[in-house]
């Protein structure tokens, strides 16, 4: 199979639709995410897919920066007006779902063969600022991510942002509408009730 190459940028017409559609999402149209998500993941991947033939195997993914060159290249940020952190929210929170099938999906095209390799693994770390590739096997973190979703979607929400989104405590609590001192504790309950699921 050709290897299809990085997304190209998105044209105009494109990042008017994508950010005609973070409008509607800001406005309430949930709908809208569904068709907004795709664009978000075609670019991630490809962004991520020309880091990987440039990187080391074992390397890291820096989520953020990934996100946000995603955010800049589809959204044309001066027609958002008073929306942009709203918008910027609902962005992040679409990338970050992006970003775990990208890895899940890499991780699993792998094939396995050396098990914890190349962006394989992830940290649930309570201090973190980012993610780091050296403490849980990403197929199984996505297997309790997947259990803990029928437990509780808010903390999968919250476990995407941070370990997916590459975001802090503050910025997850902002995406999902939390204080700090809610956003502590929804992350700190989503990374103990992980642990369990992955010891099971």
């Amino acid at each position: 199979m050709v290897d299809p190459g990085p997304a190209p940028d998105p044209s105009p017409e494109e990042r008017a639709r994508a950010t005609g559609l973070l409008h509607r999402i800001c406005g309430g149209e949930d709908a809208s995410a569904v068709e907004l998500f795709p664009v978000v993941y075609d670019q991630l991947r490809g962004i991520a897919e020309l880091l990987l033939r440039r990187e080391r195997v074992g390397h890291t993914l820096q989520a953020t920066a990934l996100v946000n060159e995603a955010y800049l290249k589809l959204v044309d940020i001066g027609q958002l007006g008073t929306e942009t952190d709203s918008a910027r929210q609902h962005f992040l929170a679409l990338a970050a779902r992006a970003m775990r099938r990208i890895l899940v999906d890499h991780a699993r095209g792998r094939g396995r063969e050396k098990r914890g390799g190349d962006w394989a693994r992830i940290t649930l770390d309570e201090s973190m600022d980012a993610p780091r590739a050296d403490d849980v096997d990403l197929i199984d973190l996505e297997a309790a991510l997947e259990r803990l979703q029928k437990i509780d979607p808010r903390l999968v929400q919250a476990a995407e942002l941070r370990l997916f989104g590459g975001l802090s405590v503050a910025e997850m609590g902002a995406c999902m509408g939390l204080s700090l001192t809610r956003a502590k504790v929804l992350w700190t309950s989503a990374r103990v009730m992980l642990e369990k699921l992955l010891e099971t």
